[in-house]
């Protein structure tokens, strides 16, 4: 066996020390400069000591990387080669940054002599991801064993960091030749977390007519506020608040309407909304008291241009005087939601004789072999999901179906809405079925996103063998291109041609062949009895089920 290099010794060092402080993920892109890190990482796997996942494409790895950060709440290390790799994880990090994710960025660099030479694979690494880390090192190559003792110390302080400030960290690590040995590893000793920060809640008092919003990742806390301070739910479906008695679906349309937005005095709001227009008007009025309950992490959501009273934490010093300001909301909207559901009602079963029966049994039919709608594809999947499943909506047109329109049900629900792109939704969703505790009891991880979010990561489908196969099913809803650009401004003052070339950009590609070709099971359904059929039993592996919808 080859001696240990400085530079193998030194990676064997920090990826020891992170699997001490609770590292147990970490997403490897092969590549000649960080091999000593992979086969570290490679070697900690072979120990027990944590799960390794190989995804030859980098900006795959870093959306995997994220989806493992949100499914277990620990920064998972990304191990990419220098050059463009780099680079390929801006925008995992930037969604990261923005929601509050931690994540590791293990990148490795030619040393410092090879720099600003024009050496392959060299370029600026250092201050690449700019604002969008909590914390950078630039690490010289390392060279004896005051090098190799620096590593485990900087394993501390860069965990300490993602975990502290909830969000990317980046370690630039020079590696100079011989880049790999025989070396050992095992694991370091534990790193002691921070004491999580006191929080000390503003309490609001009763008075004003108040309306909560939780927008994605606000949580539960937003649920239980709207409740002590019996205050109308605005929570949109990725928010993790979307259940309860004070729950108000058909927000959009209430706060359109003046008896009912135009009355609203206090907003409290909890998370980040993104899937409305109506609500950064609301908060944006003159005159309204805003209160922005603060992000553990990320952005802190402010449209009010600094006229909103950033707090901590918030509660409620007693509910609202008018006990009837929240059942107007909630009866208004479940009104709305009935008269826009396109469910059928079939009729009574007990009621009629026998002619009556055969026309409800014909009815029955008839329903179940109806064409799906895009609000009948997302009640189906909200319907068939449980707390033990986790669904992630992508960037498509379906969230905001979704979100106007499925009641309330306290389920795990996803979305990458820190810049709400397009971009990774699939492997963001096989990093969490990675992340997954498997003691525990686990569903299946839904994916629900259109045809063109597929299509933008289809590299996520390629599956590394020896790794688990995931229990992932994606949902994709294929009207052939981009149309929720058709309920924008530009639907209406573009040339229809220029609209579908530049914005609709339909892409006719066969599913069916693509996902054969990387091994998953397909399966297309076109009526609603088969959709039905096919949530309720999806394959135990990865499949994807394509549901062609109109324009």
């Amino acid at each position: 066996m080859a001696e240990p290099s400085p530079a193998g010794r030194a990676a064997a060092a920090l990826l020891s020390a992170l699997a001490g402080a609770g590292l147990t993920d970490v997403v490897v892109s092969p590549g000649s400069r960080s091999q000593a890190l992979a086969l570290a990482a490679a070697e900690l796997e072979r120990a027990g000591a944590v799960r390794l996942h190989v995804r030859i494409d980098e900006r795959v790895g870093g959306f995997t990387a994220l989806g493992l950060g949100i499914e277990t709440g620990r920064p998972a290390a990304v191990v990419v080669t220098s050059g463009t790799a780099v680079a390929e994880l801006h925008p995992a990090v930037l969604e990261a940054h923005h929601a509050g994710v931690p994540m590791l960025l293990l990148t490795a660099d030619r040393p410092g002599e090879l720099r600003g030479t024009g050496s392959n694979q060299t370029t600026v690494q250092p201050g690449m991801f700019a604002a969008a880390v909590r914390a950078e090192w630039d690490v010289a190559a390392p060279e004896g064993d005051e090098d190799v003792a620096a590593a485990t110390a900087l394993a501390a302080d860069a965990w300490r960091a993602a975990v502290d400030g909830r969000g990317p960290v980046h370690l630039n690590l020079a590696y100079r030749e011989p880049l790999s040995g025989d070396v050992g590893v095992e694991p370091g000793p534990p790193i002691a977390a921070s004491a999580p920060p006191t929080v000390d809640p503003v309490v609001l008092e009763p008075g004003p007519r108040t309306v909560v919003i939780a927008g994605d990742k606000a949580g539960e806390q937003a649920e239980a506020f709207a409740r002590a301070a019996d205050a109308p739910l605005l929570a949109e479906v990725s928010s993790g608040a979307r259940f309860g008695p004070n729950l108000v679906v058909a927000y959009r349309e209430l706060l359109d309407d003046p008896a009912f937005g135009g009355a609203v005095e206090r907003a409290v709001v909890f998370g980040h909304p993104t899937l409305s227009r109506q609500v950064p008007r609301l908060l944006a009025r003159d005159g309204l008291d805003v209160v922005l309950v603060g992000p553990p992490g990320g952005d802190w959501f402010d449209p009010t241009a600094g006229r909103g009273r950033p707090v901590p934490g918030v509660a409620a010093a007693a509910p609202h005087p008018d006990r009837s300001w929240t059942g107007r909301w909630v009866a208004a909207s479940r009104e709305i939601v009935d008269r826009t559901d396109d469910l059928p009602y079939t009729g009574d079963p007990d009621a009629g004789g026998p002619k009556e029966r055969r026309a409800l049994t014909q009815a029955e039919l008839a329903a179940v072999r109806a064409p799906i709608t895009r609000r009948f594809l997302v009640d189906a999947v909200w319907r068939a999901t449980w707390p033990h499943d986790r669904l992630v909506l992508g960037a498509s047109r379906l969230i905001r179906v979704a979100d106007g329109a499925v009641p309330g049900k306290r389920i795990r629900v996803v979305a990458n809405r820190g810049l709400s792109g397009i971009d990774g939704t699939v492997s963001t969703a096989l990093g969490i079925a990675a992340g997954i505790d498997p003691a525990g009891r686990t569903g299946t991880v839904r994916v629900l996103l259109g045809d063109l979010a597929m299509l933008h990561d289809a590299g996520a489908l390629l599956r590394t063998p020896d790794e688990p196969a995931p229990r992932v099913q994606v949902l994709v809803g294929n009207d052939l291109g981009g149309t929720l650009f058709d309920s924008l401004e530009v639907a209406g003052t573009a040339d229809p041609a220029a609209f579908d070339r530049v914005l609709l950009t339909p892409r006719p590609v066969d599913l069916g062949a693509l996902v054969a070709a990387y091994g998953w099971a397909y399966q297309r359904v076109t009526t609603r009895g088969d959709l039905d059929r096919a949530l309720t039993a999806p394959p135990p592996g990865p499949s994807l089920l394509e549901v062609p919808l109109p324009r």
